[in-house]
């Protein structure tokens, strides 16, 4: 098994995705790259702990690649909004990619470019790429969010449209 962690909005939202793909075995929303240690959500939220909103997956990579990780990535979430996804505005809503390792980070310099170069998204990517430091879990009531929780406003009007596209569009990859 191996570790890929990233941040792309909301994490109820890029867990509700990544839950759902073949070969990964569990996906636990939290906090990363900050300097405080066991942050809170509402420390998180105030901008001042440096933490992305963060998924930590954990994956088999003889059913699912890191490339196709970041495949999905690239293609549910805006890379090209700094600090923001939709209504989530500020640096915990961030899009990074936490690479464990130097083959990591080599796959997603070149992910990243391949992803640009294709034309995508008309505007410039702004996704960090940055060495994985740390990563502390996020309360109990974050995790399987939009599983648990379905019927929440939340869920309904911002991740049920992404679920829908998501499953339209990666139909080969899901459980």
């Amino acid at each position: 098994m191996e570790t890929a962690t990233l941040g792309a909005g909301c994490f109820w939202c890029v867990e509700a995705i990544f839950e759902n793909l073949k070969g990964v075995d569990t996906v636990v929303s939290g906090y990363a790259g900050g300097t405080v240690e066991d942050p809170t959500y509402q420390l998180v939220c105030s901008g001042n702990t440096g933490h992305a909103e963060a998924i930590q997956v954990t994956f088999d990579p003889e059913i699912i690649s890191y490339e196709d990780l970041l495949y999905v990535f690239w293609r549910t979430h805006d890379p090209t909004t700094l600090n923001r996804q939709g209504h989530d505005v500020g640096t915990a809503y961030r899009s990074v990619i936490f690479y464990h390792g130097t083959t990591q980070k080599q796959i997603a310099e070149k992910s990243l470019q391949d992803t640009q170069a294709s034309g995508l998204w008309p505007n410039p990517i702004v996704t960090e790429i940055t060495a994985f430091t740390n990563f502390y879990s996020g309360e109990d009531y974050h995790q399987d969010y939009y599983r648990l929780n379905p019927q929440q406003p939340y869920c309904r009007a911002v991740i049920d449209p992404k679920m829908q596209k998501f499953r339209a569009d990666f139909a080969e990859k899901l459980k």
